[in-house]
């Protein structure tokens, strides 16, 4: 008998997608979402999620292979939608016969979703706009992931609570619909599940569990921060589109907006077409983020991080965590 009846029922949906205990995924973030985390997220009957990011295939594979060796329970993998080398990360996903591919970072490119079908995974996507939400779910994805501009990192320009009141009354009958962006408490889970969300997903809350390897100073960042200090990133020219980024506010916010008039004026001279543009824009963040988690410089890297930030106040072990937004989102479902 579970102890959080209520709460269970309304993720039913959800975890039998997902094939796990809670419907509750750790949202793909570059350089922490690794096999530690992922791991311990799934053992602690969440679903965890690989970030691939910028990642070689061959460092995929590498990082599958470590997380399916410490895990036995389904996790994912997170793919880059404008990343060049994309059909051979599909490739590494199907070799180890990977469950779930969220694909991320724009619409999926020609026969990708179909190659990922190909072997048998499930396809999870993002959708800014309810109608590419329902064109792609015509065209093969399995179930949708709606992220306001509260989260973490990349976002888009509305808020979860009006994507939430637009595309669940619209698609959660007859789709699986995770919503994320902004939770950080139980009390919002149990909000969301009872507007037909099948489950949620979340990534501030998790980023300084015991389990995640980002350094003790980006850790130390959170834990100081509250939802003010994590902003959204500043488009310097709008032939640039680039997709803005929410972190907390600090050196590397100012150095970034430097970056995109360098490349700018080197789309200017000729020197660089929109694609590798958008590519120097990615590699700046991903050069960025790794400075912030793995080498602990909160000044100069970029700490990414929603606007739950400022519910985040220690390390907390993941199954804690879980645990603890399970048993807030039976209380409050009780208290209906």
């Amino acid at each position: 008998m579970t102890a959080t009846p209520k709460t269970t029922a309304l993720m039913r949906r959800g975890t039998e997608f997902l094939g796990t205990e809670h419907a509750i995924l750790c949202g793909a973030m570059s350089w922490v979402s690794e096999r530690n985390l992922v791991s311990a997220i799934s053992n602690a009957g969440g679903f965890g999620v690989i970030a691939c990011g910028a990642m070689t295939p061959e460092l995929l594979d590498t990082e599958i292979a470590a997380t399916k060796a410490l895990t036995q329970k389904p996790f994912g993998v997170n793919l880059i939608t404008m990343h060049p080398a994309l059909f051979d990360l599909i490739a590494v996903c199907a070799k180890h016969k990977v469950g779930h591919v969220v694909l991320a970072g724009g619409i999926p490119p020609k026969g990708s979703v179909e190659a990922i079908k190909a072997f048998g995974a499930k396809v999870l996507v993002f959708a800014p706009t309810l109608a590419l939400a329902k064109k792609l779910l015509r065209s093969g994805a399995d179930a949708l992931v709606i992220e306001g501009s509260e989260a973490g990192g990349h976002i888009g320009p509305v808020s979860t609570s009006v994507l939430a009141q637009e595309f669940l009354p619209a698609l959660a009958e007859e789709h699986v619909v995770f919503v994320a962006g902004g939770i950080g408490r139980g009390e919002m889970i149990a909000s969301y599940l009872e507007m037909g969300a099948s489950g949620v997903q979340l990534g501030t809350r998790f980023a300084c569990a015991t389990e995640s390897i980002a350094h003790p100073a980006f850790k130390a960042a959170f834990f100081r921060g509250n939802a003010r200090d994590a902003v959204a990133s500043v488009q310097v020219d709008p032939r640039l589109p680039v997709i803005p980024v929410r972190a907390l506010k600090n050196k590397g916010t100012e150095e970034f907006t430097a970056k995109q008039v360098e490349v700018a004026k080197l789309l200017d001279e000729g020197k660089l077409d929109m694609g590798a543009a958008q590519l120097e824009i990615e590699h700046f963040w991903a050069g960025a983020l790794r400075r912030a988690v793995i080498d602990g410089d909160v000044e100069r890297g970029s700490v990414m991080a929603g606007q739950s930030v400022g519910m985040v106040t220690r390390e907390e072990p993941v199954a804690e965590i879980i645990a603890q937004l399970m048993a807030e989102s039976e209380a409050a479902l009780s208290r209906r």
